[in-house]
């Protein structure tokens, strides 16, 4: 795929205008790696993970929630090998001190650094003459751990160091036990659940898309390896992450399958493949699907000293089931919508010059505002009554059937409104005009993907966009 820089410039741009997303720490200059969700952003963010939700846990039999603590013993890390294998290499310019992942410094200067160890790569650099970004040498390479610790309570001691999670699985495997004696539930089933994790990354940059505090959706889905094939868990839940790709609006055609093999696989894992997508800053890694056999839960058997084993009832046999495990990073989901939705469009109609509006053409499932009512003129005292009598009941309506947001817009005049609307992905706008008090007591209801407009009667709007968004 080509870069279009340029693009990804515009949406940021526009996240910023239209109150998606903000630089974290703006007002003190920034700080790297950090970004806030506004207004739109947290509801679209939050749309994308409850339509997650309500897809793999609430519509399934097999699958059971999980809110673990974002704080966790040093000893569950230790368990599952992170502390000990989960770090990348760092390379330093020797004169701006600024360090860089030294596998993508290698990669982007035309090489293969997979497999390679600390001091492979501190030849293959100096050999071949890579420079810095800002054209001087490097350091030798160094391995760096991108966990985060913390001391816990006042005391410095080293037994008190606790962990803001690197990934949400251990907590699910570390709580398989607990759930295993509460609910009893039978295999195949799974633990899932959503929420942040930490990684102190070397360089944070593309915007959302790498940074070192990030927001994860996955589950890890139990079941017995001898009645089950694994190979056919895997295929299965490979089709279902296509499925949700569709469903929460990105782009099938710019998705990439990676196999990961020899060095790029992760220790836990005997298969797994990544999902890329075609970000305007080049493919990347949109999601995982990780088979991770019973690592981990024969990890924190061995570590704990408790068994985590399963006991079939039928058989009486004892055994460690083994995981499959989907991954769906929220941030990430939310760049590949906003990168499949963002478009410009030429509206001029042969008029002299060009007229383009920017629109997010979003799915109605995951869209941060779905109807915006506005009466035609805001001066205009009986359009403004009859505009805020239909905004409210229709707001009633949505909000008790929980369905989304309702917002009433009156700034500008009504294109400006509906150009407005159209860069935050409102797919409906409705208007309330002198015809509607008047003549024919309609509304105006104006789409966003074709900018046509039908008439509704009054008494019939909550009933159409009822019947658009259940």
């Amino acid at each position: 795929m080509n870069k279009d820089n340029n693009q990804m410039d515009k949406i940021v741009s526009l996240c910023k205008r239209r109150g998606f997303i903000f630089q974290g720490s703006e007002i003190y200059g920034g700080l790297a790696g950090t970004f806030d969700y506004g207004p739109y952003g947290v509801t679209l963010k939050r749309n994308i993970e409850n339509l997650w939700w309500k897809t793999f846990v609430n519509d399934r039999d097999d699958m059971l929630g999980l809110d673990a603590a974002q704080i966790s013993s040093q000893k569950i890390w230790e368990a599952s090998g992170h502390l000990a294998g989960f770090k990348d290499p760092s390379v330093t310019d020797i004169k701006t001190r600024k360090s860089y992942r030294a596998d993508h410094i290698i990669e982007d200067a035309g090489f293969v650094a997979i497999g390679l160890t600390a001091e492979e790569m501190s030849i293959l650099i100096k050999e071949k003459k890579i420079k810095s970004p800002d054209g001087n040498d490097f350091e030798d390479v160094e391995f760096f751990n991108q966990m985060f610790p913390l001391n816990m309570g006042a005391s410095k001691d080293s037994a008190d160091v606790a962990y803001l999670r690197g990934e949400l699985a251990q907590g699910m495997f570390t709580n398989f036990k607990n759930i295993m004696d509460s609910i009893h539930p039978k295999l195949p089933f799974g633990i899932a659940q959503s929420g942040k994790a930490f990684r102190n990354e070397i360089v944070a940059k593309n915007y959302i898309f790498r940074t070192r505090e990030f927001d994860l959706m996955e589950f890890e889905y139990f079941f017995d390896s001898e009645k089950q094939d694994w190979k056919n868990v895997f295929e299965y839940w490979r089709e279902e992450m296509y499925r949700w790709i569709e469903l929460v609006g990105i782009d099938k055609k710019l998705c990439h399958e990676i196999e990961k093999l020899g060095p790029d696989l992760a220790h836990y894992s005997k298969r797994t493949i990544d999902i890329e997508f075609d970000f305007p800053f080049g493919q990347k890694e949109l999601y995982g699907l990780a088979y991770r056999t019973d690592y981990d839960l024969n990890k924190h058997q061995e570590a704990s000293g408790l068994s985590h084993e399963h006991l079939d009832e039928e058989t009486k046999r004892k055994f460690l089931p083994h995981v499959m495990e989907p991954t769906f990073g929220i941030n990430r989901t939310l760049l590949a919508v906003l990168s499949t939705a963002y478009a410009e469009e030429d509206v001029s109609e042969g008029k002299d010059g060009s007229d383009i509006r920017t629109v997010l053409k979003l799915k109605n499932n995951i869209a941060p505002v779905k109807v915006c009512v506005s009466p035609l003129l805001k001066n205009k005292e009986i359009l403004v009554i009859k505009a805020e009598e239909v905004y409210k009941n229709l707001k009633k309506e949505f909000t008790k059937l929980n369905l989304g947001a309702v917002v009433y817009d009156d700034g500008g005049n009504i294109g400006k409104r509906y150009r407005k609307q159209d860069e935050i992905g409102t797919p409906y706008c409705v208007v309330i005009d002198f015809e509607t008090t008047e003549s024919d007591g309609c509304v105006s209801v104006r789409d966003r993907d074709t900018m046509q407009q039908v008439r509704i009667k009054l008494e019939d709007v909550n009933e159409y966009f009822v019947n658009k968004f259940n």
